[in-house]
């Protein structure tokens, strides 16, 4: 392993980190419409329409999961984005940080 170069295509990766904070953004806003959903179900649940409580349940199971989703995706966008930037001051602690 001594003696060996490794390369990155910067712009790739920095794209590619903007495509997961991109993705992290539209799953938070996937959550925030779920939780308004929810609250409408609930409504309906309260007038009568207990199918409408099933699903105020499903969804509020899946929500949990899309903004945990959310989060990973803004972090691994910031991780390499950061690693990026290690890499082109040279850091070589900062660009090795998928390893």
């Amino acid at each position: 392993m001594a003696g060996e170069e490794v390369f990155m295509d910067v712009p790739a990766v920095v794209a590619m980190g903007r495509r997961f904070e991109d993705i992290g953004n539209i799953l938070k806003s996937v959550a925030a419409a779920l939780e308004a959903l929810m609250t409408v179900l609930k409504a309906t649940a309260f007038i009568g329409l207990v199918g409408g409580l099933a699903v105020e349940r499903y969804l509020s199971q899946l929500k949990p999961v899309i903004e945990r989703l959310s989060e990973q995706c803004t972090e691994i966008g910031g991780d390499l984005a950061a690693s990026a930037r290690a890499y082109e001051r040279g850091d070589a602690m900062g660009s090795t940080r998928f390893y």
